[in-house]
């Protein structure tokens, strides 16, 4: 059994400024991102939003040659030629493993997205005929649409579901935990929030990569991850005090308690991960971004629970003890 009184392993609030400036240069970049796809975007979102939340229609072919990102302006200026407005097109490329999962010859699919296409629209027929026109047999492979009625009413009901899973957290921190606590809690969840979907802001200028109803999924399962993990700390810190507050400062505790959960945080975070690696790698491309704000979800919550959300409860104890000392001393 864990002894609380032999070295730990890692001092967290030893160095806690260091862990707080290590979440500030974290967050910052994706914040700069937030601001500056807020202000250059016409929609003025801070995300790049996919046909889910904006209305449109997506097809995707497959074309046996292997196609590279500087065949875009090709494409795009054949579409445009043809009266297709505004066309965003993008390339996934198919790996050796989903190839011979297939045992098709595909190699690459070029995914054209453009405003929606009703059934008495020609447009869908010419960005056929473009794509007939520069590359061998394409294979129609899919074709998707969202009204922009339909649009607005699911990125209305994903800010209602977000509202909802965090009001529900508050109440249930604020009844489980004293305030201090519920309250750290709450800012971690907001930090790895901001965290993730600040990387998707950077990946939306950089990469063009688009959110959509998978994203909120991904972030309603991130939020819960995050607070189950805090819980778990929170919980170990709350029981070693009735013991040990007498003995150790608060500090002391808190170091302890980490490094007490410490083992069965990573222990858990590690086991999703590597599931979540094998979907990244070897799933298929449709679900790459949802993951891949799985993963961001995962390591910034353990971060979080250890390094941010504990380091929180100190400063406050701190400053608690502060004003005491003030007021014995008046």
């Amino acid at each position: 059994m864990f002894d609380i009184g032999t070295k730990h392993k890692i001092q967290v609030v030893k160095h806690r400024w260091l862990w707080m400036i290590l979440s500030a240069i974290l967050l910052i970049p994706g914040i700069v991102a937030l601001i500056y796809s807020s202000v250059t975007y016409e929609n003025h979102v801070p995300l790049k939003v996919g046909i889910d939340y904006t209305g449109g229609t997506i097809l995707q072919y497959g074309v046996v040659e292997k196609v590279v990102n500087s065949d875009l302006t090709a494409i795009r200026e054949g579409l445009e030629k043809e009266g297709i407005e505004n066309p965003y097109i993008q390339i996934l490329n198919v790996n050796n493993d989903q190839q011979a999962n297939t045992k098709s010859e595909i190699q690459s699919i070029i995914s054209v997205r453009t405003k929606f296409i009703d059934k008495d629209s020609t447009d869908g027929d010419k960005i056929s005929s473009v794509m007939n026109s520069k590359y061998n047999n394409p294979e129609l492979m899919s074709v998707s649409s969202v009204g922009p009625t339909m649009g607005k009413e699911l990125f209305k009901n994903s800010l209602i579901a977000m509202t909802l899973a965090f009001l529900g957290i508050v109440a249930y921190l604020s009844f489980r935990f004293r305030f201090d606590y519920a309250l750290a809690a709450i800012l971690g969840v907001f930090h790895d929030v901001l965290f993730v979907v600040g990387i998707f802001s950077i990946l939306g200028l950089v990469y063009n990569v688009q959110i959509d109803g998978l994203f909120i999924t991904a972030m309603l399962t991130v939020i819960g991850f995050s607070v189950h993990d805090t819980i778990v700390v929170f919980d170990r810190i709350r029981e070693n005090l009735r013991y040990y507050s007498k003995k150790m400062t608060f500090g002391e505790i808190v170091d302890a308690s980490v490094n007490q959960t410490l083992t069965r945080s990573i222990n858990t975070s590690l086991t999703t991960l590597i599931t979540l690696c094998a979907l990244y790698f070897f799933g298929g491309v449709t679900t790459r971004d949802f993951v891949l704000a799985m993963i961001l979800g995962i390591i910034i919550g353990t971060y979080s629970s250890i390094f941010f959300c504990s380091i929180l409860v100190d400063f406050w104890n701190d400053k608690q003890n502060d004003k005491r000392k003030e007021v014995l001393s008046v």
